[in-house]
């Protein structure tokens, strides 16, 4: 059985602690390869070498740390191909959805590249009578980044090239499900000339998680999980006085209005719903039809995904891949019949599909409509290859649904109505908005989190806040007398 073991010190090494657990080929469900599980000592040698790099990395200048970043763009697009494969062989989506999450996670890499820029500070010259003050943004030290199944390359990428670029070391502790594009990424940096130790990984479960959030030497913790760990390592993290961000589960929104051009909205949710087997925290999991667009609407989705193909996703035909386990596939299919249960109309049910009968941990895409908000299918995360749409007569009930909901991650209106749209984006309580958009994740140079229980922390993702999340400022005053005007002055320092 192949073994996947951790990246400590800038170089492989494998597991110690004689725990593993179980990494499987969702497409064929076959038990692949196993996960080392760190040990407290094995963690506790990752961010000690995390901290010996630390002095000598911050010292580094700007440019030299923007130049392996810009060596490991090169490589990291040179190698994108074979990431790609990585991610499809262990978590089970296409190719061509795998490929671009290797472009996002790109985009931040070059986002990051411009460190000198982003790490500029401010000067204010004669601020008082020959007192000029500046301020200068300096690293946390050693950070940690938590990630989850579903985006085994770019999550890692939206907190790596942010805190590397601003002078922190890492320790990355991937999701045990598919942990190898941890280990390809942090190859691909070694032989970009990031010095060893200022990244490092560690595979692992809960043991790993808890040892990183109560380690002294950790500065700052970065977490995307659903809710519930999210609250967890939040808590945790800053009881025990680190820097926080975790980025919790979501309940995505789609508002059609009845202007809307029908044929596009089908599209765009039969996309943002089913695309990576719904594995995505910014899926659209709830059309909401206002009015009298709900049977045409509906009868246009379905249509739609009855042409959708599921199947491995080294096949190039197959549009929906596997979920992740076995596991995970069975709690998505219990929803359907929650849904019958509570009066819903189970318009296409995924199960029926000939491939949930075959090999791997595949379900077919199922729609479900008249769904009332009571039910477990509107109100769980679900996050899998499920859509339901809800009914209500007005505009102002499709808002009052998404300010109910305790998650606020990302939103979209379907209009032709500038209108409307803009008062949705003034109005609607959610991180992220979409105009006509149904996966409104912003590019690289604005800043990815929602709000309510979607984040918890201060600060989003990558970004300008990224930036500012892995940086702490400084300011400092300075004067330059002539010795002969010096004198003592006990009253409180003001301008003069």
């Amino acid at each position: 059985m192949r073994e996947i073991g951790h990246w400590i010190d800038g170089t492989a090494v494998a597991g110690a602690s004689g725990r593993f657990g179980p990494v499987w080929n969702p497409a064929t469900g076959e038990h692949a390869a196993r996960v080392a599980l760190a040990s407290v000592e094995e963690v506790n040698a990752a961010v000690a070498a995390a901290r010996a790099a630390f002095p000598a990395w911050r010292a580094t200048g700007l440019g030299r740390r923007a130049e392996v970043l810009f060596r490991f763009r090169e490589l990291l697009d040179a190698n994108r191909k074979e990431l790609a494969a990585l991610l499809t062989a262990e978590h089970g989506k296409t190719l061509d959805d795998a490929l671009g999450e290797v472009a996002r996670g790109l985009e931040n890499v070059e986002f990051a590249c411009g460190a000198p820029h982003h790490l500029r500070g401010g000067f204010s010259e004669q601020a008082s009578s020959g007192v000029d003050v500046h301020e200068i943004r300096q690293p946390l030290g050693v950070v940690a980044g938590i990630t989850p199944f579903n985006f085994p390359a770019m999550v890692p990428l939206w907190m790596l090239a942010n805190a590397l670029a601003c002078g922190n070391t890492f320790v990355l502790k991937p999701s045990e499900r598919d942990p190898s594009a941890s280990l390809a990424l942090a190859d691909l940096f070694a032989q970009a000339g990031l010095p060893a130790g200022v990244l490092n990984v560690v595979q692992g479960d809960k043991l790993a998680v808890d040892t990183l959030l109560e380690h002294p030497d950790i500065a700052a913790v970065s977490f995307v999980g659903s809710t519930p760990v999210a609250r967890y390592v939040y808590e945790r993290g800053t009881v025990a006085g680190k820097r926080v961000q975790a980025l919790g589960g979501a309940k995505n929104h789609m508002v059609v209005l009845p202007d809307a051009d029908i044929a596009a909205a089908a599209d765009a949710a039969v996309s943002a719903a089913y695309g990576s087997a719904g594995e995505r925290c910014m899926a659209v999991s709830v059309v909401v039809a206002v009015g009298d667009v709900g049977d045409p609407l509906v009868e246009a989705i379905a249509e739609r995904v009855r042409k959708v193909r599921v199947g491995p996703g080294t096949d190039p035909d197959s549009e929906v891949g596997p979920l992740i386990t076995r596991e995970h596939r069975d709690r998505v299919a219990s929803y359907l019949d929650v849904a019958k249960e509570d009066g819903a109309t189970v318009v296409i049910d995924g199960r029926d599909d000939p491939v949930a009968a075959g090999p791997g941990f595949f379900l077919g895409i199922s729609l479900i409509d008249d769904v009332p908000t009571t039910s477990r299918v509107y109100t769980d995360e679900i996050f899998g290859p499920v859509l339901a749409v809800v009914r209500v007569p007005t505009y102002a009930e499709a808002v009052r649904l998404i300010e109910e909901s305790p998650y606020g991650n990302g939103a979209a209106i379907f209009t032709r109505d500038g209108g409307a749209a803009r008062r949705f984006s003034f109005e609607v309580t959610a991180g992220m908005v979409g105009v006509n958009v149904p996966i409104p994740v912003p590019v690289a140079y604005y800043s990815f989190g929602g709000w309510k229980a979607s984040l918890f922390g201060d600060l989003h993702m990558y970004g300008p806040d990224g930036i500012r999340f892995y940086t702490r400022t400084k300011v400092v005053t300075t004067r330059w007398p002539d010795p002969a005007t010096s004198s003592v002055d006990l009253g409180f320092p003001r301008t003069r």
